[in-house]
């Protein structure tokens, strides 16, 4: 029975990323992310530049079937640091591509929503994207709480469908989701070519 609604929520995940566009930029087994071309939903405040509403921007999509298993026992040094190398060398690769592929020349950010960092507290996950990167701020559904509510629910199925482990010590009431950007230009900067910055 779980075998068969793990199978089931992959199906799902499987369609819903061909009818949004997502799609893969490389097939190495590193890599952890699948890309949209999208618009900003709204003015998106960065660092160096300000991002207008509708602009094309790149969305990043975890790669759940390239996640590193999180061990039963939790995160440990290991899987960060594999995880870690996972995560920067798809930052690279993208950078590498983007100039080349015409899918994506024209795109002005980089980022999208994820649950990992909370809103409004100075977390770890939130240090983390931010020393990558990003400018980091709390995620607003344009169907208010009753969106979110879904969106939430439907990133623990996905969890849950793929690396159950990570959901341990995670309750669905206590997801909490946050926007987190980059422009273009400092992505390029920061992974493109042999640039190694973000270590």
């Amino acid at each position: 029975m779980v075998l068969t609604m793990r199978k089931s929520i992959r199906i799902l995940d499987k369609v819903l990323r061909s009818t949004l566009g997502v799609f893969e930029f490389c097939d190495t087994p590193d890599c952890l992310l699948r890309v949209r071309v999208t618009s900003a939903a709204h003015a998106l405040l960065l660092a160096d530049r300000t991002v207008s509403e509708g602009a094309p921007v790149l969305e990043l999509h975890l790669w759940n079937e390239h996640m590193p298993p999180l061990p039963l026992d939790g995160h440990d040094l290991a899987w960060a640091a594999q995880t870690w190398r996972k995560l920067l060398t798809s930052f690279h690769t993208l950078a590498e591509q983007i100039p080349h592929d015409q899918r994506l020349t024209a795109v002005q950010a980089v980022g999208g929503i994820s649950v990992l960092p909370l809103p409004d507290r100075d977390t770890g996950g939130k240090k983390l994207f931010q020393r990558l990167g990003f400018s980091v701020s709390p995620y607003r559904s344009a169907l208010g709480s009753f969106g979110e509510f879904w969106e939430n629910l439907y990133t623990w199925w996905i969890m849950w469908a793929y690396n159950p482990a990570t959901l341990r010590h995670r309750r669905l009431i206590h997801l909490h989701r946050s926007e987190m950007w980059m422009s273009i230009e400092e992505f390029l900067s920061r992974y493109g070519g042999s640039n190694k910055r973000a270590k």
